[in-house]
């Protein structure tokens, strides 16, 4: 295959992002839209994108923002929004300039943006050709206990050895990476979603990055699935999901993300279901969620017996208009309230869902695609980090909240809540391993956002809570392979990565880095390790 030379990559890519920015233009025909709009570029567009379109913060249109009423985001540009990055503008901007700016940005643009295939063929960029690159590591490590830290400062990632505790090497990202880099089967290659849409593909062998699409405008995550033959890319805007080849990064497919009903969906989130040979697409603005399988015998060789649901005679759930030469059929699976933010049983049998408006948490049943159980939960859980493990014979379930100081931990056989646990404070990360006794969860929100909890798995009892550096946010930890080590992210630009043994919880070794969000274990990931996020 012969590799085209990268300036005609970007020259298309160029025209591409070109056409995008005049169908995202919004009427600045009158004087008042024109000096909210340089206001905007001022103060919003380093986060929110050039045209609305979304960067690190989220695009910017009324579509986007249907659920957020303008008196309260005029209270979220005033006073910042908690849990976020969002500052708070009230000495910057005056009450005229925030309600300019509010009508700016509910205010259409002229033609919704669009990004068709064609553009996201367009902006395919294949930097080095795969073939031609060895076929083995370029350095001495054991490749299953590799780390990937993310390092949001500079926008850069370390490839670190989690046995000596030494980066390999370092390397530029694209800007405000989210969703967690994802892992092909193998653990050769890693793949990043950006805020902004773009995929990237590292080759960890060669420490290089080979190939760059950029799939969505505003994205939320992807997956990649488990034969690695496939990703997933969920977005927010437009309204769609993106199957990618993992080769090259080529479009394969795009699903608009609409409810039986025709009603148009942001993407939360999607995930892939390896017991299942399928993903999973979580669907933030309409009740349902949906199955897709990758199976190349377009959904008839896929899990358990549900196969008959995407034949033409099939019965409930079948797939419309189903063909036998479609890849990715959608299994539509009806939902009693909007859910957010999903966590799996080990088997992914059962999804676990926030229900936003009943304000608890809903079970469903994959494969009767039936609500089996309410849990009872207040505040915002985190479920999607969420972890298990075994408690007096039985299998919890144990999620941080962002919204109250506790950690509830629910029991799986009936789906009750058997304690919460009081934390210092709102929590975002917790993780553990199946071979550690020890759950760690942080406090990242609040005025104890230094302290980390470390809790005894067969007591559910807090045994010890560091601050390994006053005053700056400690939070998201990630083991070894075996479980003999964790490593802790501070993060701040003045940051640092702290090793810890995971038995005696005594400092091993601090690495300084530029504000490493999160940190990726090879082995864990790809073999979806109990104490860490899927």
């Amino acid at each position: 295959m012969k590799i085209k030379p990268l300036i005609c990559k970007i020259t298309g890519l160029t025209l591409a992002l070109a056409s995008l920015f005049v169908s995202a233009t919004p009427d600045t025909s009158s004087k008042d839209n024109k000096a909210a709009e340089k206001l905007y570029v001022e103060h919003c567009q380093s986060c929110h994108g050039v045209g609305r379109l979304g960067a690190m913060g989220p695009a910017l249109f009324p579509e986007n923002l249907s659920r957020l009423r303008k008196n309260k985001a005029v209270k979220v540009i005033k006073n910042g929004r908690p849990a976020t990055q969002m500052p708070a503008f009230d000495k910057i901007l005056n009450q005229t300039e925030i309600a300019s700016l509010i009508d700016y940005i509910y205010t259409p643009a002229k033609e919704l943006p669009k990004w068709t295939l064609a553009d996201i063929r367009a902006t395919n960029i294949q930097h080095f050709e795969q073939s031609k690159l060895p076929n083995k590591p370029q350095f001495d490590a054991d490749l299953m206990n590799l780390f990937i830290v993310v390092e949001l400062g500079d926008h850069s990632a370390t490839l670190l050895n989690g046995d000596t505790f030494e980066p390999i090497t370092r390397f530029k990202t694209r800007f405000a990476l989210h969703g967690g880099p994802k892992y092909s089967p193998d653990g050769r290659f890693v793949y990043f979603a950006s805020r902004d849409g773009w995929i990237s593909k590292y080759d960890i062998y060669n420490m290089k990055i080979v190939s760059e699409v950029r799939a969505g405008i505003n994205t939320r995550n992807l997956a990649v699935s488990s034969d690695g033959k496939y990703a997933i890319v969920g977005n927010y805007l437009p309204h769609n999901v993106v199957i990618l080849d993992t080769k090259d990064l080529s479009p394969i497919e795009m699903i608009e993300t609409k409810s039986s009903e025709g009603v148009s969906s942001r993407v939360s989130a999607v995930y892939n279901a390896p017991p299942r040979h399928s993903f999973i697409v979580a669907l933030k603005d309409v009740k349902e969620v949906w199955e897709i399988p990758y199976s190349d015998k377009g959904g008839v060789d896929v899990y358990k017996g549900w196969a008959h649901d995407y034949r033409k005679d099939g019965g409930e759930g079948k797939v419309e208009n189903w063909k036998s030469e479609d890849r990715f059929p959608v299994r539509r699976i009806q939902t009693q309230d909007y859910l957010d933010d999903f966590f799996f049983d080990p088997e992914y049998i059962n999804l676990i869902g926030t229900a936003r408006n009943s304000h608890n948490g809903q079970v469903i049943n994959f494969d009767t695609k039936k609500k089996v159980a309410t849990i009872e939960l207040t505040g915002m859980p985190h479920l999607g980090s969420g972890i298990t493990w075994d408690y007096q014979g039985k299998e919890v379930f144990a999620s941080p909240n962002i919204k109250e100081g506790k950690i509830t931990v629910i029991e799986m056989e009936n789906w009750q809540v058997i304690k919460e646990i009081k934390t210092d404070g709102p929590g975002f990360f917790m993780r553990s391993h199946s071979k550690s006794p020890y759950a760690w969860a942080d406090v990242f929100f609040g005025p104890n956002k230094e302290k980390v909890h470390i809790i005894k798995k067969d007591t559910l009892e807090i045994v010890k809570t560091i601050a390994p550096a006053p005053g700056k946010t400690a939070a998201h930890v990630e083991f070894t392979k075996d479980g003999k080590y964790v490593l802790l992210s501070i993060w701040d630009n003045d940051g640092a990565v702290i090793v810890y043994d995971a038995n005696t919880l005594e400092e091993v070794k601090r690495l300084p880095m530029k504000k490493p969000s999160g940190k990726y274990n090879v082995y864990n990931k790809i073999n979806y390790e109990r104490g860490t996020s899927h």
